[in-house]
């Protein structure tokens, strides 16, 4: 199934490049090809390395994916039919089918192209034939080729990361002692600081330096009047009232976090779980990332392990101490890493249940989902041209395994759920509101707060 065979009343059309001057259009068009140009000359420098691994063997592998991937580069900049995979990976035969479907649409008169399609799935199509094209080339088939920017990312956020690592140590130690309203002060706060740790995105910045030199933990204050929609009082009232029920049921609190970037935002993230978990607020946190490299730079189990063992090795003693902490957690199982190959499809959420029935099942046992980001939350509301005043949970097309909160800053052009007039008087103030960044949300939803209405 995908939603695009939905003939659902009021849903409208997907967000597309077919629109000239759009926020779609110049991503296709601009963003794209520069990120693509990017991983060309990634690869291209790492030839001597490839070299000095795989030896003449290595050399031709850098050749030929480059290859496949300025081939694809020219069909995205002349607006060429879409193209079946021909790789052999388990999610191959899904994406072909996918595409099938959207011909279907399209019928015999107009092929799927990249400016002629939803913008959504252009845009996951391009990193997997990126993935396409390294995969068909062992002996660098496992090569990140955005493994540099992310690792970049996080030393150049240093700085933050210790200051916000100080502060949850500070938290921690003091724990057993704070009040219900306390404790809610300092989530609120963790809360917002991973809200602002998703501003660090290269996959918008195509690739250049967008690393966090300061903690927002210090701006929280100035920066609270840009969440457009801020529902932290319903995601407390949620964890607060699983809590409760835990108790007399002698069950456990559990509460998943669907994974955006790498670097500063995954600590920021790392942080909040900790927090939960400390607090009692949660018995386990499960994380979701991508099973391959995506959007420059989403994090993988790689990084996820890989920022885990930075911040254990670190010179500083909060740091190091929380990071032997967060393997602790590991360890425990009272933290767990997951992925599986749907968050890597460019399907919209409203199709899991059907697409990926053991993913929905799965999330249907959390007390609440944390969806991090632009993509996810793209992908929750279909990347449609919905009107801003749209409820949230009418955009979500009947998705909702568990309670759920987007936690996003705006970098795509679809946010509903607004104020009648506050899209309005946003616009005529900044016309590119939804894409610069500077505004957030936290964004709630749940059925059963939609059953006692």
């Amino acid at each position: 199934m995908m939603a695009a065979d939905q003939t659902v009343h009021g849903v409208p059309p997907s967000l597309s490049a077919k629109v000239v001057g759009s926020f779609a259009y110049l991503t296709v068009r601009d963003r794209l090809p520069t990120i693509l140009t990017k991983v060309i000359d990634t690869i291209h420098r790492n030839k001597n390395k490839f070299f000095e691994e795989y030896g003449e063997e290595g050399i031709q592998a850098e050749k030929q994916t480059i290859g496949l991937l300025s081939k694809m580069r020219n069909e995205l900049q002349t607006d060429k039919p879409v193209i079946p995979l021909t790789d052999s990976l388990q999610d191959a035969e899904c994406w072909n089918q996918y595409l099938q479907k959207h011909q279907k649409l399209h019928g015999d008169q107009e092929s799927v192209s990249w400016f002629k399609s939803p913008w959504l799935y252009v845009e996951c199509y391009m990193y997997r034939r990126i993935h396409e094209a390294l995969w068909l080339n062992p002996p660098i088939s496992d090569y990140d080729v955005f493994n540099e920017g992310k690792t970049q990312s996080f030393f150049e956020s240093q700085q933050a990361v210790m200051t916000i690592c100080t502060h949850l140590e500070g938290v921690n130690s003091n724990i057993e002692n704070l009040s219900k309203n306390q404790l809610f002060e300092h989530f609120d706060k963790l809360l917002q600081v991973s809200l602002w740790g998703n501003k660090c995105d290269l996959s918008i910045s195509a690739g250049q330096d967008n690393s966090q030199k300061t903690s927002p933990i210090d701006s929280l204050v100035s920066l609270q009047p840009l969440i457009l929609v801020n529902d932290s009082n319903t995601v407390w009232s949620t964890l607060i009232s699983a809590q409760t029920h835990a108790r007399s049921e002698k069950t456990t609190v559990r509460v998943d976090i669907v994974l955006d970037n790498a670097g500063f935002e995954l600590v920021t993230d790392l942080v909040l779980a900790d927090f939960l978990v400390s607090s009692g607020l949660a018995h386990e946190v499960h994380f979701h990332g991508k099973s391959i490299p995506w959007f420059v730079s989403d994090v993988t189990a790689h990084d996820f392990q890989w920022t885990i063992q930075q911040t254990m090795a670190s010179n500083h003693k909060c740091m190091s101490k929380i990071g032997y902490q967060w393997k602790s957690h590991l360890k425990d199982g009272v933290w767990s890493y997951h992925d599986h190959p749907f968050w890597t499809q460019p399907h919209e959420f409203c199709d899991m249940a059907a697409d990926a029935p053991d993913l929905y099942a799965n999330l249907q046992g959390a007390d609440l989902v944390l969806f991090k980001g632009d993509l996810n939350y793209r992908k929750l509301v279909g990347d449609r041209d919905w009107d801003h005043t749209v409820g949230f949970g009418t955009a979500l097309q009947g998705f909702g395994p568990a309670p759920l909160c987007s936690l996003r800053t705006l970098k795509a052009n679809v946010q509903v759920g607004l104020q009648p007039g506050q899209a309005e008087k946003l616009t005529s103030h900044e016309p590119d509101w939804m894409t610069c960044s500077k505004y957030a949300v936290i964004q709630f939803y749940s059925s059963k707060a939609e059953q006692k209405d």
